[in-house]
């Protein structure tokens, strides 16, 4: 880790980044974020790069979702609840059918900021620094509003932390007794296809408590029935939030970047000689990359040997978000560069980014039939050159949403303006959400009889 230390970032090229007016607020907001507690510590990151290191051998599967982007004023306990729902329904219909443990992720606790293609904004002929997220400036469309704040890092931190809490809550109180599996639905998901298939699964693992409770196996002697682990990540964008919440771990004296168990790079900020890569290539915490069709060979090994220079396993997961059609096109050539040199990565498909459109009335949005195409094409795409597709990488919410067309509710794009709610892109509602899963439970069965 030559030439690496905590702020060694400031001296690289730094894209995506706002620029603050006030640098002595930016300076004492650093400062009293590294005096806060870390909202997660450094043996849950340990546990969760051995659980992605068995999920890049095809020993468990990785379950990464949530928000687009998070909200401050749309924050609150039953959005963290529902979300939370649907990613122990999802994980539970993956794990029946594959046998494999499910590992969740959650886009949650921390996935506030954005990268945006443009710094501007032009409505009505007024022009205006771009929306950021809500740890940088306002969605607010004023002057005002969208001047970059150092103090929305406080908040965003505040946020995070109670989220963090009631996400622990959930998972170690019993919310995720598996006894408790036909009380995970939604009402709004209970006349789906899809929560039909999934009461009948229901019905089974019920009679499989059963027979083990019989057995003298139950919640009150096996935690592994009635709790569960709900890891945090998130873009790892705003590297003044990212340095200020970073620690050196007491027992080992590696750094970790303590915003979030897992963080990730995007696809416009990979830079080999960038900011972004740099603090990061320092940090202990399992790290993603998104791998674009626009990702070269050399780019995609040197990333390898300056983010996992050990080529340990369960450290680098590349997040492969191409587009339903250039996924057959692009993505066989970074999977064959990688099995030739003998790397240790995590695959995983983000089949949302690709696939977004724009909608006959504007609206941005992504059809459900392409993010179904996309997540096929990578199974085959595995199982033919005979790898792991270890990951699932989605941008979803436990709400009612109308924001991606098709699914069981057969939304059109009439029907988007419905409850288009998001801050920036088009997520997967909890119905579709669902419906992927048994696709995905499908493609690991299928994966499991080769």
């Amino acid at each position: 880790m030559s030439n690496w230390n905590i702020n060694s970032w400031r001296n690289k090229p730094i894209l995506q980044q706002p620029t603050y007016e006030d640098q002595a607020l930016l300076r004492s907001t650093e400062e009293r974020l590294r005096q806060y507690p870390p909202l997660v510590f450094a043996e849950e990151v340990r546990s969760l790069k051995k659980q992605l290191a068995s999920a890049s051998r095809g020993d468990a599967f990785l379950l990464q979702g949530g928000d687009c982007a998070e909200s401050f004023s749309e924050f609150n306990a039953d959005g963290i609840r529902d979300f939370f729902k649907v990613m122990l329904q999802m994980s539970v219909v993956m794990t029946f059918a594959s046998g494999k443990p499910i590992v969740k992720v959650g886009r949650i606790a921390g996935q506030f900021a954005k990268p945006r293609s443009s710094d501007t904004e032009t409505v009505n002929g007024v022009t205006l620094p771009s929306y950021r997220g809500d740890i940088i400036n306002s969605i607010e469309f004023s002057s005002q509003g969208r001047v970059p704040d150092p103090e929305r890092m406080i908040q965003a931190y505040n946020q995070s932390a109670a989220t963090q809490n009631l996400i622990r809550a959930f998972a170690r109180g019993g919310f995720a007794d598996l006894h408790k599996v036909h009380r995970w639905n939604l009402d709004f998901t209970k006349e789906s296809k899809a929560n039909n298939r999934y009461q009948d699964l229901a019905h089974n693992i019920d009679q499989a408590l059963a027979f083990m409770d019989a057995c003298g196996i139950n919640s009150s002697n096996t935690p592994t029935l009635n709790q569960t682990v709900l890891y945090t990540s998130h873009e790892a964008l705003l590297l003044n939030y990212e340095e200020a919440l970073t620690r050196e771990d007491s027992i080992t004296h590696n750094y970790y970047d303590c915003s979030a168990h897992m963080l990730w790079i995007g696809d416009r900020t990979r830079q080999l000689d960038g900011a972004h890569v740099e603090f990061l290539r320092g940090v202990e915490n399992p790290i993603g990359i998104k791998a674009g069709p626009s990702m070269s060979e050399d780019d995609l090994l040197n990333l390898c040997d300056a983010i996992n220079p050990n080529n340990e396993e369960g450290k680098l997961n590349f997040i492969v978000r191409m587009g339903e059609n250039k996924v057959k096109d692009e993505f066989p050539r970074l999977l064959k560069a990688i099995k030739k040199e003998g790397k240790n990565v995590l695959w995983s498909c983000d089949p949302m980014h690709g696939n977004t459109i724009k909608a006959s009335n504007n609206y941005k949005t992504r059809e459900f039939n392409s993010v179904l195409a996309e997540v096929k094409n990578f199974f085959d795409i595995h199982k033919s050159e005979g790898t792991v597709a270890g990951g699932i990488h989605l941008e979803m919410t436990g709400k009612d949403v109308t924001e991606c067309t098709g699914g069981v509710q057969e939304i059109t794009e009439d029907g988007l303006s419905s409850r288009y709610h998001t801050h920036c892109d088009p997520r997967l509602n909890a119905s579709q959400a669902l419906e992927l899963s048994f696709l995905l439970a499908d493609s690991l069965s299928s994966a499991n009889k080769k």
